[in-house]
């Protein structure tokens, strides 16, 4: 059983950074396409149409994938003053309870992202002429990786919070 424990969480681990690596460089691919569309569009008067195109495909790609790197570091915008009042057996159990929901959501995102995806199949974008596939599988992928780091953060079980530093 340990041993199966270490290669999920190697796998995890290894997923989170490939993660992090694509939402850099998409990021940065991003920027650039923005950079050169408002260079080429007010110096030169002529913007090209794929910047664009490309620009959103990257921040799609930020945001989904993002939000699943949320999931992952645990790093999303969360009220708990309900769970710090409430007993710890109970605040566990209901951080349980929020933890299966977002492995259900992930999982329905990744199922209705595949039937969005078939329903769109055969399109290209404007700009470029890529499958439009390729941004609509963005959301499939998403909830993937959302069900993936949430059950992670289930079996992984709660991290302790380093004690806070007390300043005289």
């Amino acid at each position: 059983m340990q041993l199966a424990f270490r290669g999920l969480e190697r796998f995890v681990a290894l997923v989170t950074y490939a993660l992090h690596a694509s939402l850099v460089v998409a990021m940065a691919i991003m920027l650039a396409c923005i950079a050169l569309q408002v260079v080429m569009r007010y110096v030169f008067g002529n913007a090209p149409s794929w910047t664009e195109e490309l620009a959103l495909l990257m921040f799609s790609w930020c945001i989904m994938g993002g939000i699943a790197l949320g999931v992952r570091e645990g790093f999303h915008v969360r009220l708990d003053i309900l769970l710090t009042a409430l007993p710890p057996f109970l605040s566990r159990w209901i951080e349980t309870g929020i933890g299966a929901a977002t492995a259900v959501f992930g999982a329905y995102l990744t199922w209705s992202g595949l039937r969005f995806v078939d329903v769109t199949s055969g399109s290209v974008s404007a700009a470029i002429g890529y499958p439009i596939e390729f941004l609509h599988a963005l959301a499939p992928v998403a909830g993937a990786l959302i069900c993936l780091f949430a059950v992670w953060r289930l079996i992984e079980g709660p991290k302790a919070d380093p004690a806070p530093e007390l300043t005289p």
